[in-house]
């Protein structure tokens, strides 16, 4: 695909593309990186396009990124669900304080950018290596370095506030590596 083709193809569908995934999440910044995504797959595929069915390979290109998205965010929300009281003895302030950790996780990690996010849950979720990532994402390993260190740095300033929950969790709470069924 020549330049002047993929600039012809973005100018004409970027918008509905970008609308549908907005219908779909309600989120305008996820819509646009979505849109750019699907663009961006293309180009890097230089794929054969067939204009009768261009847009329909563009939405379903931009559909399978939302529901890829989508299941990132929900494990990552879900992380802390897996998280169960050590003990019975808790307190209802125990409580109150590992909710607020909760929702701060919860918070730093939609503030946190994308890649930096998919590099750290591919780790901490889904229990990768850095190797492992790397070859998935076909990045080198001192980019997932790097995309993992930018991913701390973020959730040590979006959670210094709430060192108090933090120790409640080392202290009290364990995380339940018993895999729910889907």
């Amino acid at each position: 695909m020549k330049k002047e083709e993929f600039e012809t193809l973005f100018k004409t569908y970027f918008e509905d593309i970008r609308r549908y995934i907005l219908y779909r999440s309600g989120n305008e910044e996820m819509a646009t990186d979505i849109a750019q995504d699907t663009f961006l797959r293309i180009w890097e595929k230089q794929l054969m396009i067939d204009p009768k069915t261009v847009k329909g390979l563009l939405l379903k290109i931009a559909g399978d990124l939302f529901i890829n998205q989508y299941r990132r965010n929900q494990v990552a929300f879900n992380f802390f669900n897996t998280f169960q009281p050590a003990n019975k003895s808790t307190t209802p302030e125990d409580e109150l304080n590992f909710q607020e950790l909760k929702k701060a996780y919860e918070k730093a990690l939609e503030s946190m950018p994308e890649k930096q996010r998919t590099v750290f849950l591919m780790n901490r979720i889904d229990e990768l290596k850095y190797k492992e990532i790397a070859d998935r994402l076909e990045l080198s390993v001192k980019a997932i370095e790097k995309r993992m260190s930018q991913a701390l740095e973020h959730l040590k300033i979006q959670l210094k506030d709430k060192t108090s929950g933090l120790i409640l969790f080392l202290m009290g709470f364990r995380l339940d590596r018993t895999k729910t069924e889907k």
